[in-house]
């Protein structure tokens, strides 16, 4: 680091469990976020914050005055622009530093299989549940770090499924591909505004602590929020042995670490 990165990152290298060294790990570092809406926003600004060195942000969608209640990455500047693109101007008028690439296409298996290989985490910022599994199975199959958030109306939850670790689940064994869902949206049910900056906040924190090796990240265990009752409470969850994505009849075998 050169001497305005270490003044920029000071907060942060004055921690003893990050450091000079746990810096230097997030400015090598790639985060992968999927989507640039209420939980992206406060992702991808506290990653770039952070000093992550290099981002890809996925977004198809354009901004919308409905968006800035709670989408704090855009300003009515940004209505009508696509997201990734408001996203870029935000991010860099913060942190110029921060590597950004943008891809303004809606994600399917093909496009999260070829760019979550060479994340070193990947941040799940999406309301859409097909796509949350493909994400899902591409970070399974590159073995990859997740960081998944959710918030609706008052309530929220994020998790980490790591397959790199033999005792975590992933995604679809907490939420199965085969389990009738019906995708749920803001739209139509609402949601406060500052919950999706708690759950992306969240998300963030878990990311740079596994960037960084520190801490005990939420993996194994679900975290649910309740603001209307200020409660956080911890569910425990488990691998399924019979997981159609990280099962042992469905997951890939992989030569060496």
């Amino acid at each position: 680091m050169d001497d305005s990165q270490l003044l920029r990152y000071s907060r942060h290298v004055l921690l003893d469990d990050i450091g000079i060294e746990g810096q230097q790990k997030l400015l090598a570092a790639h985060a992968l976020i999927l989507g640039a809406g209420g939980l992206g926003s406060p992702v991808a600004l506290y990653l770039a914050s952070a000093g992550v060195g290099r981002l890809t942000l996925i977004d198809d969608d354009t901004v919308d005055l409905t968006n800035l209640q709670r989408q704090i990455i855009h300003t009515e500047a940004s209505i009508g622009r696509p997201k990734v693109d408001s996203a870029r101007q935000a991010i860099a008028a913060r942190n110029p530093g921060v590597q950004l690439h943008t891809v303004a296409r809606r994600a399917d298996a093909a496009l999260l299989d070829e760019r979550v290989q060479s994340a070193d985490v990947v941040l799940d910022c999406g309301d859409n549940y097909a796509t949350r599994h493909a994400l899902n199975a591409a970070c399974v199959r590159h073995r990859k770090p997740l960081v998944s958030g959710a918030a609706i109306r008052f309530d929220g939850q994020v998790s980490v499924f790591d397959a790199r670790r033999a005792d975590s689940p992933c995604y679809a064994c907490v939420f199965p591909p085969n389990q009738q869902v019906e995708d749920v949206a803001c739209a139509t049910l609402g949601v406060l505004a500052p919950l999706v900056g708690l759950v992306g906040s969240i998300q963030a924190t878990e990311a740079i602590k596994l960037l960084c090796g520190i801490g005990e990240p939420l993996v194994g265990r679900l975290l649910m929020i309740d603001t209307r009752q200020g409660e956080f409470t911890t569910l425990r969850v488990s691998r399924q042995a019979d997981c159609p994505v990280c099962g042992a009849d469905a997951r890939p075998a992989h030569n060496g670490p």
